[in-house]
């Protein structure tokens, strides 16, 4: 008990270090930095050095840094301070990664891909549906890093969310893979989320699809930008999968507390349902597109026998005026006294005749 009350003491605010040309690199992108001691939050904000100081050789103590698109000089100094592999601190500054799992040591290096809802009044080819982002965390024996890359996906709510509850059930006190596990549930619960509201816009666009109001071919650029930002949320979700799976796993006990594991399995049943769904929107797309391009044929194929039928009306009379147009002398009924009303009357009769047959087998 000794030990906890001297951290509280000690973990308090104090004055950041100034470079030569102002703040701290190392500390300018840091949104949140704090030491917890068998669940609990010991003080407010401090530095990373400080951080470091505090748990290293303090039982049961781990720090948790935030940070929001550091550059390579403002991770730099983080980087050194925890002794962080240089290929992930590679991946960790430029972001653009695969969601994956790798191992350094005794540090996990898990990235995973935020995704967010974009509201659009209604639906267009150029509508922006999905919008992802991107958080890496590094968790080592006493350490938490998370770094954001993307304008959401904040884990301010989800660390205040963790600091409330009770130190005996709360998982900030089974160490930095609780809150490694914290992390991918909150996206993961960001999926099912998304995934919701996706299955609202794909039904719309089957009805559409399917509706006779528009005319065929009207909905291609929609089905097709809705099948665009799937494609994203799936490139999003589904290779995470398997590192979810991975965590879970036996093999991780030396790394992964195995109480934890059960509720990486959980992250990762949640995550199996999200990929399932995704999928099943990007096949359902598939079909949807095709279905409006054979539309769209049928459609043209209904055009072109409609033409062929009245250009083969309009060939009777074509036909017969081009005959008696000819300037002979000795031609039938050319000198006939009802000739030309006889002509007409056969005219009319073929049109009308033709007309009827094309009619009856669904060609006009």
């Amino acid at each position: 008990m000794s030990m906890i009350n001297n951290l509280r003491a000690a973990v308090r605010p104090t004055r950041r270090p100034e470079a030569a040309g102002g703040q701290d690199p190392m500390c300018s992108a840091v949104v949140d930095c704090a030491v917890y001691q068998d669940g609990r939050r010991l003080g407010t904000t401090c530095s990373p050095a400080e951080a470091v100081r505090q748990v290293r050789g303090a039982k049961g103590a781990f720090s948790w840094i935030g940070l929001h698109e550091p550059t390579e000089a403002e991770f730099a100094g983080i980087a050194e301070l925890f002794g962080l592999h240089p290929l992930a601190v590679e991946d960790a500054v430029h972001a653009h990664q695969r969601p994956k799992i790798e191992r350094y040591d005794s540090v996990l290096f898990v990235v995973l891909k935020t995704v967010c809802y974009v509201e659009h009044g209604q639906l267009t080819p150029t509508s922006e549906v999905v919008d992802t982002g991107e958080l890496m965390v590094f968790a080592g024996p006493d350490f938490v890093i998370t770094v954001r890359h993307g304008g959401h996906g904040s884990l301010t709510g989800l660390r205040r969310r963790l600091e409330e509850e009770t130190a005996d059930s709360g998982l900030l006190a089974k160490g930095p893979t609780a809150v490694l596990h914290a992390i991918a549930d909150h996206v993961v619960d960001d999926y099912l989320a998304v995934a919701d509201r996706l299955q609202t816009d794909v039904d719309q666009i089957e009805y559409d699809v399917f509706s006779p109001v528009g005319g065929p071919g009207t909905d291609a650029g929609r089905v097709y930008q809705l099948k665009r930002e799937v494609l994203e949320f799936k490139r999003a979700a589904v290779p995470l999968l398997r590192p979810m799976q991975q965590l879970s796993e036996p093999t991780s006990a030396r790394l992964v507390d195995p109480e934890v594991q059960t509720y990486f399995r959980d992250v990762a049943d949640h995550l199996a349902r999200v990929t399932e769904q995704v999928q099943g929107f990007d096949e359902l797309l598939n079909s949807l597109l095709q279905a409006n391009l054979a539309q769209v044929s049928v459609a043209q194929n209904e055009d072109m026998r409609k033409i062929t039928a009245w250009a083969a009306i309009l060939a009777v009379p074509t036909m017969i005026t081009g005959i008696y147009g000819m300037n002979f002398e000795n031609m039938p009924e050319l000198h006939y006294r009802y000739g030309y009303f006889v002509v007409l009357f056969g005219i009319a009769a073929v049109c009308v005749g033709m007309y009827q047959g094309f009619k009856r087998n669904g060609w006009l």
